[in-house]
């Protein structure tokens, strides 16, 4: 019988099998496709969605604004549908904030017990003039920080909110070296989830640290708006080279999939 020849996928995800934690998430080890519940249809939910779509990962999308959500549901069949915010939270394997930073409370309140403890991808950005008293809140003690404390039992990563979505439709996927996302949580399975989005919407991941790093790349910041690649971003951020969750994704992506 002749040997049976791998994707470059199915040689990555075998790869990472062995150097991932076996206590991960079938999710996040193996990079097979996930659902996603995208919390926003606008900008921000419009722009993931497709560059996650085009990865090959499911999404349900939520939003006051049912027309956005039905016609992106519309554009991404058949991997995408529409639901409640209540129901988004439930069918993602992880869920995403593409929403104004002012909303989080009410969000908190409608789903943070739904959400529970998975992966919560905050691609949020708060701004004092918009978003009221949690925006200068999350100004000052920084958003990674506040958005935990809205959804506390959630394994927060701020990430996705560092360049402008018009930003990353046009540098997906672009000749290496690729454009570098910095990320920052406290809980490493939900880093290893949100470095495989990274990777999967067409960009290098690059772990800063804890959520209380993620004040590095919000709005006022070095990290914000950097457009640079990995190296160049752990360097400005004083990320460590030796940085295992930097170190295991790096492995993972070399040579793209």
């Amino acid at each position: 019988m002749p040997a049976l020849k791998l994707t470059r996928r199915q040689g990555l995800t075998a790869l990472l099998a062995t150097l991932l934690p076996a206590s991960l998430p079938v999710a996040a080890r193996a990079g097979r496709p996930l659902r996603i519940g995208m919390i926003g249809a606008g900008h921000v939910g419009s722009t993931l969605g497709h560059l996650w779509n085009r990865a090959g990962h499911q999404i349900m999308f939520a939003d006051v604004k049912k027309e956005a959500a039905n016609r992106l549901a519309s554009e991404l069949y058949p991997l995408a549908r529409t639901g409640t915010v209540q129901e988004a939270a439930r069918f993602g394997d992880a869920v995403v904030l593409a929403v104004p930073y002012g909303a989080l409370p009410q969000l908190g309140h409608a789903i943070g017990t739904t959400i529970g403890s998975k992966p919560l991808i905050d691609a949020t950005n708060p701004y004092g003039w918009r978003d009221g008293k949690i925006g200068h809140l999350a100004l000052k003690k920084g958003a990674g920080i506040v958005t935990q404390a809205v959804f506390p039992s959630a394994s927060v990563v701020r990430a996705f909110n560092s360049e402008d979505m018009t930003t990353l439709a046009a540098q997906t996927w672009r000749t290496p070296p690729r454009m570098a996302l910095p990320m920052a949580g406290d809980v490493t399975q939900a880093l290893y989830t949100a470095g495989w989005l990274i990777h999967d919407a067409g960009f290098d991941p690059v772990m800063v640290g804890p959520l209380s790093a993620a004040t590095l790349f919000q709005p006022g910041h070095p990290g914000f708006e950097a457009q640079m690649n990995a190296t160049d971003l752990r360097n400005l951020l004083g990320v460590a080279a030796d940085n295992p969750i930097n170190r295991n994704l790096a492995t993972q992506f070399a040579g793209g999939m």
